[in-house]
């Protein structure tokens, strides 16, 4: 049987068929039984909700906004059940008719008699994200011990980056790194600049330990998000209700945390009034590192402390505080490296015997204090929130390294040597670089929900209930002023000698391959704002979300006013006997120049550089089905990107080196398909595909296509564009949980991933 199931998953894995949108599995039923569950509270939808029917197979789970549809039997009394934590069950008894589609609301009670409270946010779930599951992160083995490396496989459209498994960048949809957008608990989280390759790269803000909850959206999200055209990673972390901690230990380093609250001694409902969280984490790559081609003494050495900490000054009045010390420090004392390529009847060895040594240290703090107001009678809040984010970052690196080219013996007695040196010469590397940044901001924002009354039909017990959320509004905006100052002293040249001769070659002066010196000091100021409207109604056929949006920025440095647009819509038909879920987004994204996109190669910066631009639309459908009798999901969206004012880069590694000019155009094209369910019972596994291209076109450049055909005859045409740096046609991932029959304590888990090459050409 479980060879079975393994062989299942690979098909999936190669094989989309479109034929699960229309599987045999969904037979036709008797009776449909839909409706929204509530917080009887607050009457916001609840998720996750298991509704099930009692002494039948038959269950669903609601969606993040409460709403679910269940098929049922009909001509006999049913039990349905209705069950979440920390709230009462509640159980109704129906009779249902051949062919009925019935309505059932239901609103649940907080079970005050529990030690656990669930603590929810006061507002809807945005549309258009998807919720990445939060426990298979902290048990998936990820070598940079940071939850974004995880997200090319939990989230759609995500890839990973140049780094290799050491980094935690990662691109989603043709953009770069910089152009997503990372918040926790409302707080825009920003890193460090200076770092090169993955090996230099520490540990990120987020801490699986203390994550509550993560959603991902890959592309056309709404207008509470900004300034960035790529994707955002929305985290927020738990609100303890009891004392608990976790340890965790390997090879490669450690983590631990520490959680409780405090309850208010007049409490008797057992909500608490102060809650704290503590997180400490190590991590050294040193045995991976020892395993790279270049040889050397390394020293890496990264961790952090995180406290997050909450205090309930009244029932609708809450203070919250985050904050994270962050340090890590690269030394690299490198020796030789070897590299053997080309054919076995002409195979070459690049030697390379190395002086010097490499010293690199990323020092940050983060610090965030939000005051939240809210008020369930009239359904809104007041958020309030101040942060204060500091990077210093030190480079020190002076490297020589003396490298030959030889033919390597494959056959003979001195098979392994080099038997012949075609060419020789010298590298050498020196850098003293400092940056500091700080950017300090504040911002207001909050939300309104507001809905007009239906007309009440007659017997209709649950009017009150359905008023508000069969045709609401959301209302929400923000407000942010932002302070960043940026102090940057670099001192970095790059010799090459060959053969003797220093390039370029001088005959009255020794010259080096490249030279930057500056000094540079950087005080702006950033405003920005959004407004958006969330219009959800609902009926006995359909939900219906359409949420419309705009988002405006201004820099004091380049003085440029950008307006963004978005809408989202979604559509449920609830009438069905498939459970499909259809989305379609678009919009317009700018993305600001932060300092790096701002500084060109020579180290000048560009005070009439444009935000970079681009347009969305985005089209796509969620399908819930049942397979082997088990939950399954397959979501898929195509989209198209229209790109222009692109700041042309190159990436080495890691690093990230603009040009500092808006002079290149282009687009991004795509489909990303994803399969997740129980292959295994009890075991969630996932599977992504995703085909992608991404071109850009330079002004005032003829790119040009030059290849070779069968005959060896060379071919020269002209391009209009050329493949983008993180252009791959295809990417495909999966992660696979199997656990012993008889024991599920013993758990496997798979990760894989196969994608093919990204373009390398000169500059």
């Amino acid at each position: 049987m479980q060879k079975k199931q393994l062989f299942l998953t690979f098909s999936f894995a190669l094989f989309w068929a479109s034929s699960l949108l229309f599987s045999a599995d969904c037979l036709a039923q008797t009776a449909t039984l839909s409706g929204k569950i509530i917080d009887a509270n607050d009457n916001a939808g609840l998720p996750s909700v298991t509704v099930q029917l009692v002494g039948d197979n038959a269950a669903a789970v609601a969606a993040n906004d409460g709403v679910y549809t269940l098929k049922a039997p009909a001509g006999r009394p049913i039990t349905v059940k209705f069950s979440y934590v920390g709230y009462k069950t509640e159980t109704q008894l129906l009779t249902l008719r051949e062919g009925e589609k019935r309505r059932l609301n239901i609103a649940l009670k907080i079970d005050a008699s529990m030690d656990t409270v669930v603590i929810r946010a006061n507002r809807q779930t945005e549309v258009g994200r998807q919720v990445v599951n939060v426990e298979a992160l902290k048990i998936l083995p990820i070598p940079s011990m940071n939850v974004e490396s995880a997200l090319t496989i939990f989230g759609l459209g995500a890839r990973a980056g140049r780094g290799g498994e050491l980094s935690a960048q990662y691109s989603v949809r043709g953009g770069n790194y910089d152009e997503n957008l990372v918040y926790v608990n409302g707080f825009e989280i920003y890193r460090p600049v200076l770092i090169r390759n993955g090996q230099q790269e520490g540990l990120t803000f987020p801490n699986a330990d203390l994550i509550r909850s993560m959603s991902f959206s890959s592309g056309g999200f709404e207008a509470a998000y900004g300034d960035k055209m790529s994707s955002v990673l929305d985290v927020e972390y738990k609100t303890p209700t009891k004392m608990a901690g976790s340890a965790a230990a390997s090879l490669l380093g450690y983590s631990g945390h520490f959680e409780g609250s405090v309850a208010k001694k007049s409490d008797t409902t057992h909500t608490q009034a102060f809650r704290y969280m503590l997180g400490v984490r190590y991590k050294t790559n040193q045995y991976l590192l020892k395993a790279l081609p270049t040889t050397g003494e390394y020293n890496p050495s990264f961790g952090d402390f995180q406290s997050y900490m909450s205090y309930d000054i009244s029932s609708s009045l809450k203070i919250d505080w985050i904050a994270n010390y962050n340090t890590s420090v690269f030394q690299f004392k490198p020796e030789t490296a070897k590299e053997i390529f080309g054919p076995i009847n002409a195979t070459k060895v690049f030697s390379v015997y190395y002086l010097g040594q490499e010293v690199t240290d990323f020092t940050t703090f983060m610090t965030g204090l939000s005051l939240t107001k809210t008020n369930t009678k009239k359904h809104y809040f007041l958020k309030f929130l101040t942060s204060a984010y500091r990077s210093l970052e030190n480079e020190r690196f002076d490297i020589e390294g003396y490298y030959n080219i030889g033919i390597l013996a494959t056959s003979g007695n001195n098979a392994g040597e080099t038997v012949a040196v075609i060419g020789d010469g010298i590298e050498h590397r020196f850098g003293r670089n400092y940056l500091t940044s700080t950017v300090a901001n504040a911002e207001f924002k909050g939300g309104w929900e507001y809905g007009k009354p239906q007309p009440r039909k007659a017997n209709d017990s649950l009017y009150y209930l359905r008023r508000r959320f069969e045709n609401s509004h959301y209302l929400q905006w923000g407000a942010k002023a932002q302070n960043e100052q940026i102090a940057d002293k670099l001192n970095e040249w790059y010799r090459v000698d060959s053969a003797g001769y220093s390039q370029t070659w001088d005959t009255t002066q020794l010259n080096v391959k490249s030279f930057l010196k500056t000094n540079i000091a950087l005080n702006s100021m950033r405003y920005s704002g959004y407004l958006q409207d969330t219009w959800t109604r609902s009926n006995e056929d359909s939900e219906f979300k359409i949420n419309l949006g705009v988002r405006a920025s201004f820099w004091d440095y380049t003085h440029e006013l950008v307006l963004s647009p978005r809408a989202l819509i979604t559509y449920k038909p609830l009438q069905w006997k498939k459970d499909i879920t259809f989305k379609l987004a678009g919009g317009l994204y700018a993305q600001p120049a932060f300092y790096r996109e701002l500084r060109d190669f020579k180290g000048n910066l560009n005070p009439d550089i444009k935000a970079q631009k681009s347009a969305h639309i985005v089209a796509g459908m969620v399908y819930d089905f049942k397979m082997f009798n088990r939950p399954f999901k397959f979501i898929t969206e195509a989209y198209y990107k229209k790109l222009w004012d692109l700041i042309p880069y190159e990436q080495d590694n890691v690093k990230i080196r603009y040009y500092g000019t808006n002079n290149a155009t282009g687009y991004a094209t795509g489909i990303d398909m994803r399969l997740n369910g129980e292959f295994v019972e009890g075991a969630e596994s996932w599977v992504n595909l995703s085909f992608l291209r991404t071109r850009e076109s330079l002004e005032g450049v003829q790119h040009r296509i030059v290849y070779k055909d069968d005959s060896n005859v060379i071919h020269d045409e002209p391009a209009a564009d050329v493949p983008r740096a993180t252009d791959a046609l295809f990417a495909l991932s999966m992660y696979f949980q199997d656990y012993f029959p008889k024991n599920k304590n013993f758990k496997m888990h798979l990760n894989l991933s196969v994608a093919s090459g990204t373009p390398f050409a000169p500059p």
